[in-house]
């Protein structure tokens, strides 16, 4: 990484109206000099774009914002991007737009703020973001933030083209929202500066109410964002495959070999990763959330792989698979596998539109608790499991979850309109049973221990049942078995 200049940069050529540009402390430049500062002031081309066509999802998130505005007559919507976050030192972190700004806009730069202004009958939106870099003051060249350091940012004009929203500068919205009058409302947790310049204007109850309110809005997807689950789920398809061609160099180093496959599918094709792959081969696949991805994989025992790709609109798929790595299940290994298959599919066949969101869970927990009262590892009846949860020690967590633009979307939605809900045409989630045997589970016989199973498929509600947009991956010990030997060569 380039350095940057030093601090003894002339005042005059660094400062902003609003603070002077950061430079770091041990830069090898002791200054700038008045011809080199002139002469970077000048020569450069017009780069401004001009035949630019609204985002894919413009007309979308149009009506998304419409319908805000119809939930929250006359009242002050602000809904923040986010700002970078420190890494170490003067790195940062990937930026990632909240998911409340997205859905709105459609836009993903950091601070950017989307507000929504009572107008007559409605709102009046504006986006707020940093303009083009000032060539005026050097600020394109000297700070840390500027063009040439990090990359040109669309121009004002060119944003009101893309996303389909008057545009404004984003350094003189904290000052215009200490003078605001009316009630406000924000999405907190995103942006501090914001946030303060609303202080005396906002209630925490209030704000609640509009972060539910958008976290409930994305329980039903649109046309839009179905096709970007599905190709999160494509994607996420042809990356499990990358995985199965390479598992004799994972078994020659380790799972991070795996992590390392799945993620170069991940940022060929989309935006990154959705959440941290969990790459969890023989006995760390009875841990639920193994990111660490530092373990062996050894030839006769099983690999669960939970992973999934984003695209470039922060649309997520969420898809396991529990393999052999050798390619054939053993005997207890299928038996355990199959049973998963049985439940998960008792539980895919519940999902239905004016269902329950409960009944793919209660469909799925039920078949494990058959099979562990068949194989003697908890006392019958099965009523009596279900009802004490017994079944839960080798179980452990629900059996889905909405899917969206976060991994565990709509998390913020009311009970009532989610795990207690009615599923609808649109929602988009996933049924995930498993069965895991802790390595340390002596009420388990030995050849149990260490064993963990997930199987793991994103479904759409449809308005005549349901569709699995992961059935690209085969599910079936068998098919598992044949698909990869094709894939093995």
């Amino acid at each position: 990484m380039s350095d940057a200049l030093s601090p003894e940069t002339p005042e005059e050529l660094v400062e902003t109206e609003e603070e002077p540009i950061k430079q770091r402390k041990n830069g090898l430049y002791p200054g700038v000099s008045d011809e080199l500062a002139e002469n970077m002031k000048s020569g450069w081309a017009d780069t401004e774009l001009h035949d630019l066509q609204p985002v894919p999802q413009a007309k979308h998130t149009a009506a998304r914002r419409a319908a805000l505005s119809a939930r929250f007559p006359g009242e002050r919507l602000v809904i923040p991007a986010g700002n970078l976050k420190t890494r170490s030192n003067d790195t940062e972190y990937a930026f990632r737009a909240s998911v409340e700004y997205a859905y709105l806009s459609g836009n993903q730069t950091e601070d950017g703020v989307l507000v929504m202004e009572p107008a007559g009958e409605g709102h009046k939106t504006t986006i707020y973001l940093l303009p083009r870099s000032n060539r005026e003051n050097g600020e394109f060249w000297l700070d840390g933030q500027g063009e040439l350091w990090v990359g040109r940012r669309n121009s004002l004009t060119e944003a009101e083209r893309l996303y389909g929203v008057p545009a404004s500068d984003v350094r003189e919205l904290a000052d215009a929202l200490r003078e605001a009058t009316g009630p406000v409302r924000v999405v907190r947790g995103y942006d501090a500066g914001i946030e303060a310049a609303l202080a005396d204007k906002v209630t925490a109850e209030r704000d609640e109410e509009l972060r539910v309110f958008l976290s409930e809005a994305r329980l039903v997807k649109d046309e839009f964002e179905v096709g970007e689950m599905q190709k999160a789920v494509d994607s996420t398809v042809r990356g499990f495959e990358d995985v199965v061609k390479v598992l004799d160099k994972a078994e020659a180093t380790s799972e991070r070999y795996i992590e390392g496959t799945f993620f170069l599918r991940a940022r060929v094709e989309g935006n990154d990763i959705g959440y941290g792959s969990i790459c969890a081969a023989g006995p760390h696949a009875t841990t639920l959330h193994w990111v660490r991805n530092d373990g062996a994989v050894r030839s006769g025992e099983l690999l669960l792989l939970d992973a999934g790709v984003e695209t470039h609109t922060y649309y997520t798929a969420d898809v396991t698979r529990t393999l052999p790595i050798n390619g054939r299940f053993d005997e207890l290994q299928k038996k355990i596998y199959d049973a998963v298959y049985e439940a998960q599919e008792a539980g895919i066949a519940a999902v239905q539109p004016g269902g329950k969101f409960r009944d793919f869970h209660d469909a799925s927990q039920r078949v494990l608790a058959e099979k562990l009262v068949e194989w003697g590892l908890v006392e019958g009846p099965v009523e009596r499991v279900l009802e004490l949860g017994l079944q839960r020690r080798w179980t452990l967590h629900g059996t889905g979850h909405m899917l969206g633009m976060d991994v565990h979307d709509c998390a913020a939605a009311r009970r009532e309109t989610y795990v207690d809900g009615t599923l609808e045409p649109g929602m988009c989630l996933t049924v995930e049973p498993g069965l895991y045997f802790q390595a340390d589970d002596i009420t388990v016989p030995e050849e149990y221990r260490g064993i963990g199973v997930r199987i793991e498929d994103d479904i759409l509600v449809t308005e005549d049942g349901n569709r699995n947009l992961s059935a690209a991956l085969p599910r079936r010990s068998d098919e598992v078995e044949l698909w990869m030997a094709k894939l093995k060569g």
